[in-house]
């Protein structure tokens, strides 16, 4: 199972708190989803897909070595995983994330040029984040 997309936009949720990108804190001792996901994603854009990414991030969050990862990651996705739709970035922070042709993903800050661009863009499959409270 994939959590990964191509050609795609996640446009921030309709009830996102701001009305331009935040950075989301870094959450003290244990960083949190949000910081890490943001710290990879703006260090390397277009490098990760999203399976990258959520895999990552929960090695990092739970000290898994690096011998260790590729029996783990297989572990990780034989159970389903939500997508970058329920990311906290696109949720709370007011970050787009674009999936490329290859499935790579950047973050695309809510009230830049580019956000705006992208989200208008009729080649690119438009979806936006999930919402944090019922409609």
């Amino acid at each position: 199972m994939t959590t990964s997309y191509v050609s795609t936009f996640i446009q921030v949720a309709d009830d996102c708190p701001v009305t331009s990108a935040e950075e989301p804190p870094s959450g003290g001792a244990t960083p949190t989803v949000a910081a890490l996901q943001h710290a990879l994603l703006t260090a390397h854009p277009y490098e990760h897909t999203s399976d990258d990414l959520l895999f990552e991030v929960h090695a990092i969050r739970h000290g898994i070595p690096a011998e260790q990862r590729q029996a783990e990651r297989a572990a990780f996705f034989a159970k389903p995983q939500p997508c970058l739709r329920s990311s906290p970035l696109a949720k709370r922070y007011g970050w787009g994330i674009h999936h490329d042709a290859d499935g790579r993903v950047a973050l695309v800050p809510l009230g830049s040029e580019q956000y705006a661009a992208l989200a208008a863009d009729p080649s690119l499959r438009q979806l936006k984040a999930m919402r944090s409270r019922r409609a």
